[in-house]
């Protein structure tokens, strides 16, 4: 048996790995928390901001020890959850750099800053962390607040995380949306813009607008449960990809059968009747006229575009 597999045979990842960011009071790590049965891990006390009705087992971390000793007891299955809430990326690169300098004096300069080497050691630190949390098979969703460049007049808004650790994230995310304020109301964009970064391998409009889930006088109006939401969508479209697919390779085994049929003229164009009357699926008509093309090529049928039907080559 083959170690390779056709395209309709390949596994879909159904787990979703994204980034949230935008401006402080956002409602990032609300909005974070309504992704599929989550636990929060709490770099910077968001937990605290966010509405009781919405908040979920937390870690509110003190230490780098505590992140390695609680991914632990998650791989454990002790705890029954499917996405993991970093919030935010930023401050969990400051507690990797703590760490760090607390077990090499010489990742660490004098200002009491993370050394050139010790940028290294966090890069390396950070994409283990990665590797680790996919390797579970759960969802992640990752909270940052915006930073602002420019680039000459024009501003251009980025997530706040240091070094090269960003462009190591945006490598292995599926999503990246950026939150914005519209009038009143919330929106977060999916697609990449001239002013701002955003991701979207998941099939997602341009930008969906967030729902209010609590109103002016802080009462809950709403279900939490706008990620939750997105990420069915996603496997529901995934699910739909791996239908289509199974059946464009019955239809292309039905096309490549009809064309093996053909024997003359009159066989041909029957085939091309009957290939024809099929519901095209991707690229499926283009393959279909090449095999015929070249079918009939061998037969030394010609096609006239009158009559669209083929014909015996003149002598």
């Amino acid at each position: 048996m083959s170690l390779f597999k056709k395209p309709n045979e390949l596994e879909t990842n159904s787990t979703i790995k994204m980034l949230i960011y935008g401006q402080p009071g956002m409602g990032k790590s609300t909005l974070a928390l309504s992704a599929p049965d989550p636990v929060m891990f709490d770099f910077d006390g968001g937990v605290n901001r966010v509405n009781k009705a919405f908040q979920c087992p937390t870690l509110q971390v003190q230490n780098w020890e505590q992140v390695t000793d609680a991914l632990d007891e998650l791989a454990s299955g002790d705890i029954s959850f499917q996405t993991i809430v970093i919030d935010t990326a930023g401050k969990m690169l400051d507690f990797m750099s703590d760490y760090i300098m607390r077990n090499d004096s010489k990742m660490k300069m004098r200002d009491g800053s993370l050394a050139l080497k010790g940028y290294g050691a966090r890069k390396v630190m950070f994409v283990e962390f990665l590797k680790r949390v996919t390797m579970m098979g759960k969802n992640i969703v990752f909270v940052a607040h915006e930073k602002e460049d420019k680039d000459g007049d024009t501003r251009i808004v980025r997530p706040d995380m240091g070094g090269s650790s960003l462009g190591d994230l945006l490598k292995e995310l599926d999503l990246v949306g950026y939150m914005q304020a519209i009038g009143e109301e919330r929106a977060i964009y999916w697609s990449p813009q001239e002013k701002f970064y955003a991701k979207n391998t998941c099939n997602l409009p341009q930008f969906n607008k967030i729902p209010t889930i609590i109103n002016a006088q802080a009462e809950v109006v709403g279900q939490n449960n706008f990620l939750t939401n997105v990420f069915a969508s996603y496997n529901r479209y995934l699910a739909q990809q791996a239908s289509i697919g199974n059946d464009y390779v019955e239809l292309i085994a039905q096309i490549e059968a009809d064309i093996a049929s053909i024997t003359d003229v009159d066989t041909a164009n029957k085939a091309v009747e009957r290939i024809g009357s099929y519901n095209a699926i991707w690229d499926s008509k283009a393959r279909a006229n090449k095999l015929i093309t070249a079918k009939c090529g061998e037969l030394g049928l010609t096609y006239n575009r009158a009559t669209k039907k083929y014909e015996q080559a003149a002598a």
